[in-house]
């Protein structure tokens, strides 16, 4: 099933401009390493690069400026702190900053080198339609990259993510997202494949992914 009860784009709307004033404050430090740690990856490939959820632009600062990027995401308010960061930093490389839905894309096929989602995933109405538009956008020999909470299969973890599971739906996001799910994407998906799997901190609730277009 490729969409999530209680979680749709009017509530993810509504919630990240709530975050929007203070996205910075409460996550910056907490998801620093997963963002350095994708940054990184996808500057190993370069190019024209498409960070999909830039949020309030934190993690555009960090590539390096031979890179071109491309910012999109469903929140305008959290948009224009990105459009301020960029002019205050003059990010040159910044090619857009755009509202855009991750299920319909407005790139034409194969227009990017990477494809970088970071805590983007579990944050969508229909993440099976995003992967699909990401796949499409890529070119080939390219990769997606992703950073997300990856829940538990069993155990403590298993349940308390399923008791908080409505609380995280008003926040914006699902904390009930299995690795399966990514894998079953990859199976129906013949031109793409899994590269690595890396566990990150805290404590591993997260996960760097890089999967491959085959050329």
């Amino acid at each position: 099933m490729s969409t999530t009860r209680g979680l749709d784009k009017s509530t993810i709307t509504k919630a990240y401009a709530r975050w929007a004033p203070v996205y910075d404050f409460v996550f910056g430090a907490v998801f620093e390493r997963g963002r350095k740690a994708s940054i990184a990856a996808a500057e190993r490939i370069g190019g024209r690069i498409l960070e999909v959820g830039v949020g309030t632009g934190i993690s555009l600062p960090d590539y390096s400026r031979q890179n071109r990027l491309v910012g999109i995401d469903i929140s305008e308010p959290m948009l224009r702190k990105a459009h301020a960061r960029v002019r205050e930093l003059k990010l040159d490389n910044v090619e857009v900053l755009s509202v855009m839905d991750v299920a319909h894309l407005g790139f034409p096929d194969d227009s990017f080198d990477v494809v970088v989602a970071q805590y983007v995933i579990t944050a969508v109405p229909d993440p099976d339609a995003a992967l699909d538009e990401f796949a499409r956008v890529l070119k080939p020999g390219g990769e997606i990259i992703l950073v997300n909470h990856i829940s538990a299969e069993s155990g403590m973890r298993r349940t308390v993510e399923l008791q908080f599971a409505p609380i995280a739906r008003r926040l914006g996001w699902r904390p009930e997202f299995e690795w399966a799910r990514l894998q079953e994407w990859i199976d129906r998906n013949p031109r793409m494949r899994v590269i690595d799997r890396t566990p990150m901190p805290p404590l591993g609730h997260f996960s760097m992914m890089r999967f491959g277009k085959s050329a």
